[in-house]
């Protein structure tokens, strides 16, 4: 049963890595080379469509520019088109050699909006955690109903499940609070 609890803390720890991935994905005020990760960029010249990281390096030069530098100069032009259609609300410019990237303030409004898709992803997050929990207990019900367990043995994994459902739950709320804080900051 303990190899149960041991799988069952690395499916809670994957929830909570995939809510770093898209809590990483949501743009604060600063320049940060994940805002472009998601991007694909459709190559005319290879007749492929490729993410922008395996086509360029992606550097913040400040807190409000980030400065793409393809390694195959012919790209630039399909690279500067997959950010404008990203729909990211950036505005690249190209001189031939790098795409800037101005990362333009966010207005009060777009941080409120920002803010729900952040608790969004926490719930999400939730919603994994508990869905874990679930199948966790009824492995455990159904260890006990088989005479695998005793009841009292059943009672106690079920009471480390939520346990770590408890301590899982309280990591997301930390994360969201922290993540609506930065999102907020002027």
């Amino acid at each position: 049963m303990d190899e149960y609890l041991e799988s069952m803390d690395d499916d809670m720890k994957g929830a909570l890595e995939s809510l770093a991935r898209e809590l990483s994905k949501i743009r604060t005020g600063r320049a940060t080379p994940k805002l472009l990760e998601g991007v694909q960029v459709l190559v005319q010249s290879y007749g492929t469509s490729m993410p922008i990281n395996q086509l360029a390096t992606i550097q913040a030069s400040d807190a409000r520019l980030l400065v793409v530098q393809p390694w195959d100069k012919s790209t630039i032009t399909d690279i500067e088109r997959a950010i404008v259609a990203a729909g990211l609300g950036l505005n690249p410019a190209n001189d031939g050699q790098l795409v800037r990237v101005p990362v333009p303030p966010l207005t009060q409004e777009r941080r409120e909006e920002l803010v729900k898709l952040v608790r969004k992803a926490g719930e999400d997050a939730k919603v994994r955690i508990r869905h874990v929990r679930r199948e966790y207990n009824e492995i455990f019900r159904g260890a006990e109903k088989d005479g695998d367990i005793s009841e009292d043995d059943s009672r106690r994994l079920q009471a480390q499940v939520q346990e770590a459902t408890d301590r899982f739950v309280s990591q997301i709320d930390t994360r969201v609070a922290s993540k609506e804080e930065e999102v907020l900051e002027v």
